[in-house]
């Protein structure tokens, strides 16, 4: 399936992990259109793992647990699709699931088509026990094709952690997003390493270099939201400030990565709240055109080794998105300039900014922008851009 913008939702793993049933999905689907969570976007929720029996019925096709859905994934999907969300599921390319249950290996089609028949509208495809002799490539171009002849639409959402070179390749599966890290967990130090990643081109915290390699019709996925868990739940370690919380959430926007939430939503607390519904920052990662983001001071921080990150992107009505992070644990004086956005005072333009997060608005006076940012937090500017002719 061909996207336009990332897609956001809801996924039970984070929270959850294998204490999933359908009361659960379906209290959650209730909250999610209660609290307009769906008009802003989050219209995916999405089963993970540990749903289904450990063992295949007798015509090779996967069964949900009986006791956890009793009712079976076909009316459950049904009753997501009659509150007008959409309905996703999770297997693996491996031998078997992440929590070990049964995976698609070999079973590719016939999975595809039982998807297609329940009404799914978005799989999550892992990576676990996959077997030596083949290749990521061919395992997710299998399932891509699969999906592509099973008669429904459904968003491949590739889950290969980045590895065997996941860029080089994933457009080739007909993937909508690929997973260029590993999991995400609940503290300010998992949050500060995908950031990182990001950033990183030569691999010294461990990143693909993704940056590049997102964009229209298969976005970069950086794992899912942990906005709002507060140290809860299956990866709910430690937890995170609200500040560290609104960087995490910036990043995912500037980086145009889906926007999966991934707490209790049931139990959503105001200030996360307030975050996971602010309009200016989403609509940020959901900008149509699509522009690649970019390291603006990224001379900087290869003379300096710094972890201030400046990153913008170009944005469809001409505006431009600036992130300026500030990744240290303590306060730090964080800039850019307009010639490392391409505008230098030889174009004749002014800049004008609006905080997405203070609604502070003002101009940027000489081309250049200055500001202190505490440890772990960030700026998200929306600058515009307008000619004197």
């Amino acid at each position: 399936m061909f996207t336009l913008t990332p897609p956001m939702g809801w996924n039970s793993w984070n929270t959850f992990a294998e204490n999933i049933d359908e009361k659960l999905i379906r209290d959650t689907a209730d909250v999610i259109v209660e609290k307009g969570l769906d008009k802003l976007g989050y219209n995916y929720v999405i089963i993970d793992d540990c749903w289904s029996e450990k063992v295949r019925d007798k015509n090779g096709r996967l069964v949900a647990d009986a006791k956890k859905f009793p009712s079976g994934i076909k009316a459950l999907s049904d009753y997501i699709h009659s509150k007008g969300l959409k309905f996703g599921m999770y297997s693996c390319s491996g031998t078997l699931t992440c929590a070990g249950y049964p995976s698609s290996y070999e079973y590719e089609f016939i999975d595809a088509d039982t998807f297609a028949k329940w009404g799914v509208d978005y799989l999550k495809y892992d990576f676990c026990f996959k077997p030596e002799f083949v290749q990521g490539k061919t395992l997710y171009r299998r399932m891509g094709t699969a999906l592509a002849n099973c008669g429904r639409d459904i968003l491949f959402a590739a889950c290969s952690w980045g590895a065997e070179k996941t860029h080089e390749w994933i457009r080739s599966t007909g993937a909508g997003t690929w997973r260029s890290t590993g999991d995400i967990f609940d503290n300010w130090e998992s949050v500060k390493k995908i950031i990182l990643q990001q950033v990183d081109r030569t691999g010294e915290y461990g990143g693909s270099g993704a940056m590049p390699f997102g964009g229209l019709g298969c976005f970069n996925d950086m794992d899912m939201l942990i906005v709002g868990m507060n140290g809860k739940g299956n990866v709910g370690l430690g937890g995170c400030t609200s500040e560290e919380y609104r960087t995490h959430f910036s990043a995912w926007a500037i980086f145009a990565s889906p926007l999966i939430i991934g707490c209790d939503v049931r139990n959503l607390d105001p200030e996360a709240e307030k975050i996971l519904t602010n309009k200016e920052v989403i609509a940020v990662n959901q900008d149509v055109r699509g522009a690649q983001p970019y390291i603006a001071n990224e001379v900087w921080l290869k003379e300096n080794n710094d972890n201030t990150p400046v990153v913008a992107r170009l944005l469809a009505n001409g505006d431009i998105a600036v992130a300026l992070f500030n990744l240290k644990d303590e306060g730090s004086r964080v800039d850019f300039r307009g010639d490392q956005l391409g505008l230098s005072p030889s174009t004749k333009v002014r800049l004008f900014a609006r905080d997405l997060w203070s609604g502070e608005e003002f101009e940027i006076h000489n081309y250049t922008y200055f500001t202190h940012i505490d440890a772990h937090a960030c700026k998200l500017l929306r600058v515009r851009v307008v000619p004197q002719l």
